[in-house]
């Protein structure tokens, strides 16, 4: 395997994956606080309000990533600790938080990678329509510009909006997720809101500090048809292409959304397209961040989780994207070559228009749990690791111009409407005790780091 020598090896996270200290030192709701105590939205009534505890133990979590060896650390700031009504009032408790914890990652020798939005909305601004709300776009762009200027000196690397597909989909399409929300005209203007908001922020930021990079963080799938014969299959994986791919690809790269949306939902994204915004949305990224887990199968239905039935059922199909084979304990397929396809993919469907990439997120849900001994011998995580990096390297051989790779996720954390059921981290996390143990792949990782991959 072969990985540039600047490669950079990172791990990511979430605020309210992680953080808790929920109501601590003026920290407005956020949407995933309402959520998360809604009866019934989330796995056996789990919320983050203590979750990780990071927001207290920061220095000890810091201490294992160093250990590790990380390279890179992807976090997220809490849009609600920083302004609880998501307005121009500051809590600067929450500012200083962010301070303590950027100055000790630089001190680790760490590069802070920083997300502004990990869907945490403040619950203030949700009610006032959230993302389906065009208003959004200048708040997202004030806060931008607020955190820039507090944190730009020492943070380099900024990505506004992780995931808006997950964004708009799962918070106002299915309501899987916060703010529970069913409409697909909605997420169609949630959709259309983050491509505007991205755009709105990057020049924010940009207007305050010009030697930062941005780019978007967006997460992705290949829709691979089970007859690529049958060309109902075939429109079905094409328009769940367009909704979760093309849609902010060519958006941000080239101003405009696919045509199979335009003419087949052309009346909802008309309703909140406005004149001069798709040209407005054309900013030139200086990286994308792409989060990568699994292919999505497109073909007849089989018994399986129901958001996939749910969300191709948006979109007037009759087959559905459950996968078969070997699963995950998410129920996701195990798919490693799809990372390299889409990888290659994009070079050579962008050419030298294409930035640099960066796997933001990619990882798997295993429960492994110490043995007699205190180890996790979590070998089904490393494999997963080892065939998505050998993906990574065979797709930089072929042009694909990837920078980074940041494991998700650092630690085990609250998995959103999964609650604490799903454990995707390199480091176990006992929630009772918040007890911290390294598992064999996050040692497996550590040497891989060592020798930037070569032996993997």
């Amino acid at each position: 395997m072969s990985f540039p020598t600047d490669f950079i090896w990172g791990a990511a996270t979430s605020s309210y994956q992680i953080e808790g200290a929920a109501q601590e030192d003026g920290r407005g709701a956020s949407i995933w606080d309402t959520f998360s105590k809604t009866p019934g939205k989330v796995a056996n009534g789990d919320t983050g309000d203590i979750a990780n505890d990071h927001y207290h133990r920061y220095p000890q979590d810091i201490g294992l990533m160093k250990e590790i060896g990380l390279q890179g650390y992807r976090f997220s700031f809490a849009w609600p600790r920083m302004f609880p009504q998501g307005d121009g009032v500051r809590e600067e408790r929450g500012f200083d938080f962010y301070d303590r914890l950027i100055d000790s990652v630089l001190e680790a020798g760490i590069e802070p990678l920083a997300t502004l939005y990990h869907w945490d909305l403040p619950q203030a601004l949700e009610d006032r329509g959230g993302w389906v709300h065009r208003d959004i776009v200048s708040r997202f762009a004030d806060y931008s510009t607020a955190v820039v200027e507090r944190f730009g000196d020492r943070v380099k690397k900024f990505t506004p909006i992780n995931e808006p597909w997950v964004v708009a989909w799962l918070g106002y399409g299915i309501g899987i997720h916060a703010p529970g929300v069913k409409n697909r005209a909605s997420a169609f203007a949630a959709a259309h809101h983050t491509v505007m908001a991205h755009a709105a922020s990057t020049n924010a930021m940009r207007a305050v500090r010009s030697d930062i990079l941005t780019g978007p963080v967006l997460n992705q799938a290949n829709y691979v048809p089970d007859d690529m014969n049958d060309l109902f299959q075939a429109h079905t994986a094409d328009v769940l292409d367009a909704v979760q791919n093309r849609f902010w690809m060519d958006a941000f790269m080239y101003g405009s959304y696919p045509e199979i949306l335009l003419k087949e939902f052309g009346t909802e994204l008309s309703a909140v397209i406005k004149e001069g915004d798709l040209q407005a949305a054309t900013v030139k990224n200086d990286f994308i961040g792409i989060n990568f887990y699994f292919d999505s199968r497109v073909g007849p239905e089989v018994h399986g989780l129901d958001q996939w039935h749910s969300i191709s059922s948006l979109f007037g199909a009759a087959s559905d994207e459950t996968p078969r084979g070997p699963l995950t304990d998410m129920g996701w397929p195990l798919t490693p070559e799809g990372l390299e396809n889409l990888l290659v993919r994009w070079h050579k469907e962008h050419g030298d228009k294409l930035p640099d990439l960066y796997i933001t997120e990619n990882g798997v849900a295993y429960g492994d749990g110490p043995d007699t001994e205190g180890q996790i011998k979590d070998l089904r995580r490393i494999d997963y690791l080892r065939t998505h990096l050998k993906a990574v390297s065979k797709a930089i051989d072929l042009g694909a111009p990837v920078k980074g790779y940041y494991q998700w996720s650092l630690m085990d954390n609250f998995e959103w409407a999964l609650g604490y059921e799903k454990r995707f981290g390199i480091i176990y996390v006992d929630f009772d005790t918040q007890e911290r143990i390294i598992k064999d792949s996050g040692l497996w990782y550590r040497d891989q780091i060592r020798n930037n991959g070569k032996n993997i």
